[in-house]
């Protein structure tokens, strides 16, 4: 016998660590899906308004990570199109009293058909030149919240926003209380989370990848790289745009610091952080600095000096973000070694 064919045969008869290995990918994920649905009745409610604002951010940082992680493209105008979604939710609550999920889907499509003018301009700027243009209209956001008085009311900005409020015939109903408004969010962020892994999966996603590793490359064999970047560009507003308005319900107040760029380094760092271009990391990195963010303010003196740290060892540790420890993590629960 040879030496070929004793290997072949060792090979065949011991099976692989990969095949010997428990895929625990499925027990994990019901495992995680229970803790989420559960966990108004484990955590107090402070730990659960931390979480609301943290799911709340991932939107805006999922429509960047379109940008920044799948096509490459450094943009700081989310909170621009953040705030246009929490004000359009907020003016159509106040003056109309629209149900929320009108509400909800007004402010994502005028954040996306605000963003088409936009983008068309500066689109055709490259690198540094493109992201001062998109703080510029950050800027300008603000600058409009604050003095177009007889819409936005100024710095007093709006209050008295409704609940979220469905009408569903007689089962109407208006979600009230932190525990009605986390599963509310928890859903709304379950489906946008879904909605980026389709567009990440489709044949439009492998042409953003194909534009982020080289556009020149792209457009030579037929992608439209200026048309699916502008494409981008506009759907990322949209899920500013929705987590504007979910914002707006929950707070019931928004004024012109919903512009602040403040927002916009959040969800950068969330999207960096977390690991451009991935989907799990950018969920991890919402809650992660949003939600310690937030968690902390019961300690002001120590918030700051935490979320600092968070970012130097990020910095200096993670220099890819989160994405490679939580890639290895599911490959270890996927039985790969």
């Amino acid at each position: 016998m040879s030496l070929t064919q004793t290997s072949r045969e060792t090979s065949l008869a011991e099976p692989s660590l990969e095949v010997r290995r428990r895929d625990l990918r499925l027990p994990l994920g019901i495992i995680v899906a229970s803790t989420a649905l559960a966990a108004p009745f484990l955590i107090g409610s402070y730990a659960l308004h931390a979480i609301i604002i943290a799911l709340i951010f991932l939107l805006p940082a999922h429509g960047l990570n379109l940008l920044v992680g799948y096509t490459g493209l450094l943009s700081l105008a989310q909170a621009a199109f953040f705030g246009i979604g929490a004000y359009t939710a907020g003016l159509l609550a106040v003056h109309y009293g629209t149900p929320f999920y009108v509400n909800l889907v007004a402010a994502g499509l005028t954040a996306g058909l605000i963003a088409l003018p936009l983008g068309v301009p500066a689109l055709r700027l490259r690198a540094t030149s493109f992201v001062m243009c998109t703080l510029g209209f950050v800027i300008i956001g603000q600058a409009i919240a604050k003095n177009w008085i007889s819409v936005t009311r100024g710095d007093m900005g709006l209050s008295s926003i409704p609940k979220p409020y469905f009408a569903l015939g007689p089962a109407s109903f208006t979600v009230s209380g932190t525990t009605g408004f986390y599963y509310l969010t928890l859903a709304v962020a379950v489906l946008a989370t879904l909605a980026v892994w389709a567009i990440v999966r489709s044949p439009a996603g492998r042409n953003m990848i194909a534009i982020r590793e080289n556009e020149t490359l792209a457009e030579s064999v037929g992608v439209p790289t200026w048309r699916y970047k502008l494409i981008v560009f506009m759907i990322s507003a949209v899920f500013a745009g929705i987590g504007g308005s979910i914002y707006a319900h929950y707070l019931t107040v928004v004024s012109p610091l919903t512009f602040q760029m403040y927002y916009s380094t959040t969800m950068l760092i969330i999207v960096l952080g977390g690991g451009a271009g991935t989907i799990s990391g950018v969920v991890f990195g919402s809650l992660l600095f949003v939600g310690l963010s937030e968690a902390l303010r019961v300690a002001p003196e120590l918030r700051m000096i935490a979320y600092g740290f968070c970012l130097l060892i990020l910095v200096f540790w993670f220099k890819k973000g989160f994405a490679p420890l939580i890639n290895r993590f599911w490959s270890f629960v996927g039985g790969v070694k």
